[in-house]
């Protein structure tokens, strides 16, 4: 007898679908780390080292204010297995880099590390990267020193702030990507 109001089923089918929407918020105090809500979960977060800003440049620090909507997972397959996602994945290789050039036609995208082109390296010694949610911030259309890189990824172990980017928690990044997907609003600010 199902005495708590919802059902198993509904609880789990809950689970089975992507989220439409997460917030992040900068704490009190420290605009330089935050929190991310997720289903009325608190998840504690570090923001770029300029805190939340209206007006993303290139090399500023800021993580940008806006909705977005992630586009991939990337992750390192050499550390961790594939993991459970609605978002489309894609296994980070030794040549995987993204393109933060605002003066290269390749500007805030992946690019494939080779003697014609530079960028930040995907694959890391730390392992910030290990996973990566690419956002559509500053994509469509890409606008040169608006911002590139923004992404969700692994915090540094005392939550230090990023140059511009959302990080976590690996156990709070593998409990979020069992959530998103395509769709899923990204609210910051």
């Amino acid at each position: 007898m199902e005495t708590s109001g919802i059902s198993t089923a509904y609880q789990t089918n809950l689970c089975d679908r992507p989220l439409s929407a997460i917030w992040i918020r900068a704490a009190a105090g420290d605009p330089r780390r935050g929190w991310l809500m997720a289903s009325g979960q608190p998840v504690p977060v570090a923001l770029g080292r300029g805190g939340i800003i209206a007006n993303k440049r290139e090399g500023d620090g800021g993580t940008p204010r806006g909705t977005f909507r992630p586009r991939q997972l990337w992750w390192r397959a050499d550390r961790h297995p594939r993991p459970r996602t609605f978002l489309p994945s894609r296994a980070i290789r030794p040549e995987d880099a993204w393109c933060e050039d605002p003066y290269s036609r390749h500007y805030n995208q992946p690019l494939r590390l080779d003697r014609d082109h530079g960028g930040d390296r995907l694959t890391r010694d730390d392992h910030l990267y290990d996973f990566i949610v690419e956002i559509d911030h500053n994509t469509s259309p890409r606008i040169a020193g608006l911002g590139s890189a923004v992404f969700l990824h692994l915090a540094r172990e005392n939550f230090g702030p990023t140059a511009g980017c959302v990080s976590m928690t690996k156990s709070a990044m593998l409990q979020l990507l069992r959530r998103l997907g395509p769709q899923t609003r990204i609210v910051i600010g």
